[in-house]
């Protein structure tokens, strides 16, 4: 009764019987491994033992697509390969490229040169094109949303469906805002490498609580609200919602009989839907009232709260951009699902849908327009992939992956300045952000750069007394 890991122990310990080795090598003219850029130290050493001299192994791989340190891959495994036997084992190249153009690769090649320790090859193709890959900057996350969706409605107006372009993200929160922007935009889309912002349980618990503060009659919402709270169930938050339907919410939440477990939240409820429903305070005081009030619930229902307190803070920043609390609920249609992203699965074959991706989840993909979000230190590398050469290098080659996803646009938009929140000593407050360090100066002449929004000359002022300009007719204008 073996699962994966055991098997790889087990097959390890009879290996290192010489007897056994020689046995099982004895079983297999050819020995063939496929991206061997992703095995583990064990395995390379099961490899060795089987074949110690090498005599009908082949190893295949790209050292440059090495990305899985976290589940225990080691780059090492492809890059000391040939050194273990004598003499070294022949190395052949693999460069020619089918999937981008020409810029996309000539710039790829130039960001994985710069790694510290590769084997040396540059990627070429026979697809020439006159469009640069795109390097684009914008004021913060929500300007970068915007440029998203405009450039993805551009393409598809095109002719480019929407499963042809993706969106690259190097950790699944970085498309908080992209994914509420599309939401309120009604455009559909697919996430992998988590699930998607708007059906985590967290995000839906605090939209719950502001849509039962907006309207106390939602019953929906009041059943889930209701429930955070210990002791409740649904029989007993049925009755809850029961006593709102006779009376005002606060009077009747007062009024009801709670139960002993939820003794000490009670008055704090009591009070949270008090100032909401009495409109006492202003919208976006009201949205940090909710998360005072609901980060205790979280931390009592979920182990990773840390973690999903984070998703609630760029929530309440994002919130921040809207007017009011009923603008910010009817814009982004929410109406929760019954089942998360995890369980609903993606739309039917026929339909057309944005893809959202997680670098390393798009590993061995590609589409024509590719956008990489969050192009600045920080992100990319990430703030927890800098603390030696091995982790850069690493980053290094999970932004390469990221740029030669694309066949025929890419994209990479890097924000100036995001919003941080619970800083040391600093609290809450926005970053200036610089470019990442894996496109440095002198590479710049192999993008295309730009400002978004572009900035718009103002008109030319006429002097003082001049007539102006003639215009030329045309036959659309006398038309």
């Amino acid at each position: 009764m073996l699962d994966y890991d055991d098997l790889l122990l087990y097959w390890s310990h009879l290996v290192a019987e010489p007897s056994i080795a020689a046995d099982l090598a004895s079983r297999f003219d050819h020995v063939l491994v496929d991206e061997y850029q992703d095995t583990n130290r064990l395995q390379a050493s099961i490899l060795l033992a089987m074949k110690p001299d090498g005599r009908g192994l082949t190893v295949v791989g790209d050292d440059a697509q090495s990305i899985y340190s976290f589940r225990g891959a080691t780059v090492r495994n492809i890059l000391d390969f040939p050194g273990h036997f004598d003499p070294p084992a022949a190395t052949a190249t693999l460069d020619r490229n089918y999937r981008s153009t020409e810029p996309i690769l000539a710039v790829s090649n130039a960001v994985i040169g710069l790694a510290s320790e590769r084997y040396t090859k540059n990627l070429w193709t026979d697809k020439a094109s006159a469009q640069k890959p795109r390097l684009v900057t914008v004021a913060d996350e929500a300007d970068q949303a915007r440029y998203v969706v405009e450039k993805v409605l551009e393409a598809r107006e095109a002719g480019m469906k929407l499963k042809a372009q993706a969106v690259l993200f190097r950790a699944a929160h970085h498309s908080a805002a992209l994914e509420i922007e599309l939401t309120r935009r009604n455009i559909p889309f697919v996430k992998f490498g988590g699930l998607k912002f708007l059906d985590s349980v967290h995000v839906k618990d605090v939209l719950a609580v502001l849509r039962w503060a907006e309207n106390p009659r939602d019953r929906v919402a009041g059943f889930r609200v209701a429930q955070l709270l210990p002791g409740i169930g649904p029989a007993l938050a049925g009755r809850l919602l029961d006593s709102v339907a006779q009376d005002t919410a606060p009077n009747a939440i007062a009024g009801f009989p709670a139960p002993a477990r939820a003794s000490e939240d009670w008055p704090r409820f009591i009070g949270l839907m008090a100032k909401l429903c009495g409109c006492e305070s202003d919208w976006l005081a009201e949205f940090e009232m909710i998360r005072r009030w609901y980060e205790p619930h979280l931390e009592r229902n979920h182990e990773d709260a840390a973690i999903r307190i984070g998703d609630v803070l760029q929530m309440e920043s994002i919130a921040a951009t809207y007017p009011m609390c009923e603008r910010f609920l009817t814009e982004l249609t929410l109406d929760p699902p019954d089942a998360t992203s995890d369980e609903s699965g993606v739309p039917l074959v026929d339909e057309d849908y944005l893809i959202l991706s997680t670098i390393h989840s798009a590993k061995g993909q590609k589409w024509r327009n590719v956008f990489v979000l969050n192009g600045a230190d920080g992100c990319i590398p990430s703030d927890l992939g800098r603390g030696s050469d091995e982790e850069i290098d690493e980053e290094r080659r999970l932004f390469y992956v990221a740029m030669t996803r694309a066949k025929e646009d890419l994209h990479i938009v890097t924000p100036r300045r995001f919003y941080v929140h619970n800083q040391t000593h600093l609290g809450d407050r926005h970053v200036w952000a610089q470019r990442t360090r894996f496109i440095p100066q002198h590479l710049m002449p192999s993008f295309e750069a730009a400002a978004w929004p572009p900035v718009v000359a103002p008109p030319r002022r006429q002097r003082r007394g001049s007539r102006p300009p003639r215009r030329r007719s045309s036959i659309s204008r006398r038309a």
